[in-house]
C-alpha cells in the first residue's frame, strides 16, 4: 500500500465513478460527519457518480438512495440496488435474484437462521435484521471462537458468508459486492468494468471489501484497513491518513484535485 497523499492527482484523472463502503468508511464510530456528506456532494457536483456498496440492510439503503447525494446504493453485500427516480421522490429497486426466486430464497434464509442459532446458541441476529430483504446479519460475536463457529455453521448450511466490522453476513446466490457492482454499472450506466475498470475508484475498510480491493486498480483503504490486512487476499493500492469518513474526504479531495 502507498500513502494516498503521495499520489499525483493525475493518477485518478480517468475516474468517473466512486464506489464506496459505508460503515467505518463513510462513517466513523457509527456517525456520518458533515465533511463526509459534503464530500459526496462535491463529487457529484464535479461530475463523478457515487454509489455506496455496503452490507447495510434494505431499510437503510432506501433512506440513503432517496435522500443522500448519491447515484444509488448497492446493499446487503450485493443483494439489491436502490436508485432514486428522476423526479426525486420515487425509488427503483433491483435485486440480484429474479422476482419469482426471492420468496424461496428468503424462506431458506429463515430456515438457515434457525438451524444456525440451534447449533451456536451464542449467535444473535443483528438489531437491523428486521430491515433486511436478501440477507441474514448476526451481531459481531465478542469472542473469536464464537465467530468462527458461526461462520462454519452458516457455510455448512449452504450460505455465502463474509465478516465486516459490524456483522457476520450470510446470503444465497454466490454474488458479492464486486459481482453486483459489475452488473449494475453495466446495466444502469453502460460501463464494462472488465474493460474499463480504471474508470472506477473504490474506497473501503474491511474484509468484505476484499473482492473490490483485489479487482480495482484505484482501490483506497481508509487507515483502519490495517486491522484487516491479514484477512485480505490483496491489500488496497492506497491508504489514507485518517480513519472512516476523514479518509474518504482525503480520497475525494485527491480525486477532485485531478479535475483542476
Amino acid at each position: 500500500m502507498k500513502n494516498l497523499s503521495t499520489a499525483s492527482p493525475a493518477e485518478f484523472a480517468g475516474v468517473r465513478f466512486v464506489l464506496t463502503d459505508m460503515d467505518e468508511t463513510l462513517t466513523y464510530r457509527g456517525r456520518l460527519a458533515a465533511a463526509t456528506y459534503n464530500a459526496l456532494e462535491r463529487l457529484q457536483d464535479g461530475g463523478i457518480r457515487v454509489i455506496p456498496v455496503t452490507g447495510a440492510p434494505a431499510g437503510w439503503c432506501d433512506q440513503m438512495a432517496r435522500m443522500w447525494p448519491v447515484d444509488g446504493v448497492i446493499g446487503e453485500n450485493g443483494g439489491l440496488f436502490f436508485q432514486r427516480t428522476a423526479d426525486g421522490h420515487g425509488l427503483r429497486r433491483h435485486f440480484w435474484h429474479a422476482a419469482d426466486e426471492r420468496a424461496r430464497v428468503w424462506e431458506r434464509l429463515q430456515a438457515i437462521a434457525g438451524e444456525v442459532r440451534a447449533r451456536v446458541p451464542e449467535a444473535v441476529l443483528a438489531s437491523d435484521q428486521a430491515f433486511r430483504q436478501t440477507s441474514l446479519a448476526f451481531a459481531q460475536p465478542a469472542h473469536a471462537e464464537t465467530r468462527q463457529a458461526l461462520v462454519e455453521a452458516l457455510r455448512e448450511a449452504g450460505a455465502d458468508v463474509t465478516v465486516n466490522n459490524l456483522w457476520v453476513l450470510a446470503w444465497l446466490g454466490g454474488y458479492d459486492k464486486l459481482s453486483m457492482s459489475r452488473r449494475i454499472l453495466a446495466d444502469v450506466h453502460g460501463l464494462d468494468i472488465d474493460s474499463h475498470g480504471e474508470a472506477v475508484l473504490y474506497c473501503g475498510d474491511s474484509t468484505n471489501d476484499g473482492p473490490m480491493f483485489a479487482f480495482f486498480r484505484h482501490a483506497v483503504g481508509v487507515s483502519t484497513v490495517r486491522e484487516y490486512l491479514p484477512q485480505l487476499a490483496k491489500a488496497p493500492a492506497w491508504i489514507t491518513r485518517g480513519p472512516g469518513g476523514a479518509g474518504f474526504v482525503e480520497a475525494a479531495d485527491k480525486l477532485l484535485a485531478g479535475r483542476g
